[in-house]
């Protein structure tokens, strides 16, 4: 099936990357990743639709006070899900704009600008030297610009079904099936 998503690029750096709804893996089932990096030497993002339902404030005295308190904490991926990754979104007239990997002290310094949302990851997706490529030629991921919308959308699972869904006529079909057809 191709679509909008389907189209070839040298680097998906700055994508998403919308799981096949076919694909079983449950680190992967219906999961929406924003990719930060994209080179011959491998890839690395973090899903962006697996919230905790806790704050930086909750995990760490270090963020309990001050404007990174209230950062939202969300499943990266399965790869080194100890290591906290932050990261910064601005949507601006001149586009949006990603800062990923950030440190503590760049964080509180970005939530000062009421343009940025601010995110923090325990672990992330990360795919070896042309693990990812296979994995493409496989159909196992959907490829989709960032929507200009993107965080005004519930940042849970509707996100996969919602950003797949404009991707086409049958990726909304088959975005619209349920999570099990056997109990349909």
């Amino acid at each position: 099936m191709e679509g909008r998503g389907q189209v070839k690029r040298d680097s998906l750096a700055g994508t998403l990357l919308l799981a096949h709804p076919a694909m079983k893996d449950p680190n992967f089932r219906r999961s929406v990743i924003l990719m930060s990096a994209h080179t011959d030497e491998g890839a690395m993002g973090v899903v962006l639709n697996r919230p905790l339902g806790k704050r930086l404030g909750e995990l760490s005295g270090d963020f309990a006070l001050g404007p990174l308190a209230s950062v939202p904490i969300y499943t990266g991926g399965p790869v080194q899900t100890d290591q906290l990754v932050l990261a910064a979104w601005q949507t601006r007239d001149d586009g949006f704009r990603l800062h990923f990997g950030i440190e503590p002290e760049k964080a509180r310094e970005l939530a000062a600008d009421e343009a940025t949302h601010l995110r923090a990851f325990l672990g992330y997706s990360g795919w070896s030297a042309g693990q990812l490529e296979n994995e493409m030629k496989h159909k196992t991921w959907v490829v989709a610009d960032v929507p200009d919308d993107l965080l005004a959308q519930a940042q849970d699972d509707t996100l996969w079904r919602t950003v797949l869904g404009r991707e086409g006529a049958e990726w909304k079909l088959l975005a619209g099936e349920p999570e099990d057809p056997e109990a349909n």
